[in-house]
């Protein structure tokens, strides 16, 4: 019955078109009325505690690097090197978008910010050199969650701070998942681009390319920093987040990209993005204390044990469950919800939560690209003007492709655990 209250509340007041924040709080005081437990002062308490966490702080760091890197010319710099390597061959811009968007991934953490980076300068060149516009854009989109994946992922970042899960862990076990879809992104566009004439960039000397590099060597050294430097235990990911935004800005100033002019932009965008994340992290703080004073996590396990007790096929019940909310859900509010309550559930079966940490990010990052409210969708239609129809057409390849990778970590999740034992035995 309080599970029902409290996804009762919080929809309702989300159709009507409250703010994410605001309806998660509501729906937290509702439960705590109805629980008789509802105080004002507790309220407040747990609202700034939300915000006051030492490892949210790298949250507004790595998006502080992500403006720094659109607003410096580092994008331009990675996807000019990009397509020194593979722009010649058939599709050729759309392995640069695979290769750009790995990249991009281990320096923003943010799927809407590298689409955004990545679409401006490709969709572009890709539709120049007749590529099918919905399936250029489709493509960028489905390349752009991968920033929610690898390291140093935003929402990893949420999830660890709400489950209380080893953020570190957490990085580091994104890292083989997210080289395996790169990978599988990279061999549906090979089926897809060979059945289609599209037109290849000139093929570019190893003096081009070795300039192509020299231009890019910095922007490139950030990723191999940060993880070298979590893997060593040089820095925590709020350290990490620090460094990484400092460097990008020395770098951009070096190449004399980042004028004085555009700074004041970047940190007006950094501090909206971060008041915003940072507003339904404190939200999602008090959710947490009121599901968890409420035994909301008790009930859901006690219900889900009740279908069965077998560990896989527990996890393909809450993925199939978690997709569905994250069609109609935005990620960040869904991550801050349901991680506090299926972190006990997974647990009490034996599983790893930084497995299912990994297995529930890839699951909603899928939402990001799926309609009616995938934020990524939107944001490369916006891009490339044309309508969501058109850009679903374009990812479906992609999307079922997702969906193979999610059930193949499920069935195998020794893909994740190993680099996990490998940092436990450092």
């Amino acid at each position: 019955m309080t599970v029902i209250v409290f996804l009762g509340v919080l929809f309702s007041l989300m159709l009507i078109g409250m703010p994410i924040a605001f309806a998660m709080l509501c729906a937290a005081v509702v439960m705590m009325w109805t629980q008789g437990m509802f105080d004002v002062t507790t309220l407040a308490e747990y609202f700034i505690t939300g915000a006051n966490n030492f490892a949210l702080m790298a949250i507004p760091f790595f998006i502080l690097t992500g403006e720094i890197m659109n607003a410096g010319g580092i994008s331009t710099r990675i996807v000019t090197f990009a397509s020194s390597l593979v722009g010649h061959v058939k599709g050729g811009l759309g392995y640069v978008a695979i290769l750009s968007g790995v990249i991009f991934a281990g320096l923003s953490g943010s799927a809407v910010a590298d689409t955004a980076a990545l679409g401006a300068i490709l969709i572009p060149m890709m539709v120049a050199q007749g590529y099918a516009r919905d399936r250029a854009t489709g493509l960028v989109a489905s390349v752009g969650i991968l920033g929610t994946v690898l390291p140093p992922s935003i929402p990893l970042i949420l999830y660890g701070v709400v489950g209380g899960v080893s953020i570190t862990g957490l990085f580091m076990a994104g890292i083989v998942p997210g080289l395996i879809m790169a990978l599988a992104m990279t061999l549906t566009w090979w089926a897809v681009s060979r059945k289609t004439d599209m037109a290849r960039l000139e093929k570019a000397g190893w003096r081009t390319r070795t300039v192509a590099f020299r231009r890019a060597f910095w922007a490139l050294l950030l990723p191999l920093i940060i993880i070298v430097g979590l893997r060593g235990g040089v820095f925590t990911p709020t350290e990490a987040g620090v460094v990484a935004a400092v460097y990008a800005f020395i770098v951009a100033s070096l190449h004399r990209e980042l004028r004085a002019s555009q700074l004041l932009d970047v940190l007006v965008g950094t501090a909206k993005t971060t008041a915003i994340v940072m507003l339904i992290a404190s939200a999602a703080i008090v959710t947490a204390y009121a599901i968890t004073v409420a035994q909301v996590p008790l009930q859901i396990a006690q219900g889900l044990s009740s279908l069965t007790d077998n560990p896989t096929l527990m996890l393909l019940i809450i993925m199939l469950i978690l997709l569905l909310f994250g069609c109609v859900m935005d990620m960040t509010p869904a991550v801050l919800i349901f991680a506090p309550v299926l972190i006990p559930v997974v647990q009490q079966l034996g599983i790893d939560p930084i497995y299912f940490g990994i297995l529930m990010i890839i699951n909603l990052s899928i939402g990001l690209i799926t309609p009616p409210v995938g934020t990524v969708l939107y944001v490369g239609c916006s891009i490339s003007r044309i309508s969501l129809m058109e850009i679903t057409r374009g990812i479906w390849p992609m999307l079922i492709v997702y969906l193979g990778i999610l059930l193949l970590l499920i069935l195998f999740p020794q893909l994740v655990l190993i680099p996990l034992d490998v940092l436990h035995a450092r």
